[in-house]
Formats: C-alpha cells, structure tokens, sequence
C-alpha cells in the first residue's frame, strides 16, 4: 500500500465534489457535503491519494457543545479502491487525532438501508444507539435531520489503543 494520507485542502472540494455522487452509487450526495467543511475542519479532516490521485476522504471534527465527542460526518472512498483498507486508514488517522485532542468518543450516522456502512462501522467498535423506532431490526431515530430521513446512530467509545 503506497497511499499517502494528509490532511484535507480547500483545493480537495471541487475534485471531491464532483465524484461524490458517483462514488455513493449515483446517490445525489453533494448537497450534504458543502464547501464550508474544506474551509473550518481541514485539521481534523483528511484525503488519502494514491499517485496523487484522491481516492478517498473522511470530514470529521470535535463537537464544540461537547468537547470530549468528536463526529463524522462523511466518508468516501473510490469505489475502485474499496475493500483496501482506505476506509479504515481515515478512520484510525481520525481516532488517534480525537484522542490526542481529548476526545473519549466518535459518533456517526448511516442510512439503515447501508448495510455494508453499519457492518464497516461495527467492525470498527462502533455500537448502534438506541432511536425512536425499529426497522428491520435496526435501532433507528426518524426524521434525523428534519427532512423525513430516518438514520441508525453510532457511537465508539475512544481507547487509548485501537488495533483492527
């Protein structure tokens, strides 16, 4: 794996942007993932380029209401990158920055209807939260964030060490 890891670049959005939607399955996904990201959580957010080209990349960043929890708010990996371990860098690179910054848990919300996110992130430690409804078995809180979306949520608690 010759993959470098940085941390995220206003310069990232446009070319970012414009695959998001065809990396989510042609889901229309931009609109959830605004400019701003680039601009105030660039410390805490990273890209992974693979020859220079950006392969995949995680927008996260420490509450400000609760310092000691962090979130993730997006993640994408290039579909023909995936199932390589690109995922779960962003993801260690983010634990380790949170705990170095104090924090002792990371939250994140999915779709209940992406599977392979809610199984990736319980590999990963992380524990479905109790909503306000079930679906399919799943834990769901609806109407999550006031458009009608219906979402499972996640929560890790942060060890000093997380080996996967």
């Amino acid at each position: 794996m010759g993959y470098i890891i940085r941390q995220i670049e206003v310069d990232d959005y446009a070319p970012i942007i414009q695959v998001v939607d065809a990396w989510w399955d042609n889901r229309p996904m931009a609109s959830m993932l605004p400019r701003l990201f680039f601009i105030h959580f660039q410390k805490s957010s990273f890209v992974v380029e693979d020859g220079g080209k950006r392969v995949g990349f995680l927008v996260g960043f420490r509450s400000q209401t609760y310092p000691r929890q962090a979130y993730i708010h997006f993640v994408g990996v290039d579909p023909s990158y995936r199932n390589q371990g690109i995922g779960r860098l962003l993801y260690l690179r983010f634990f380790t920055l949170m705990r170095e910054w104090g924090c002792t848990e990371v939250h994140s919300v999915t779709s209940p209807q992406n599977k392979s996110s809610i199984a990736f992130h319980q590999r990963l430690d992380f524990t479905i939260q109790p909503g306000d409804a079930v679906l399919n078995g799943l834990a769901v809180t609806t109407n999550y964030d006031g458009r009608g979306g219906t979402r499972v949520l996640l929560k890790k608690s942060l060890t000093s060490e997380d080996h996967y």
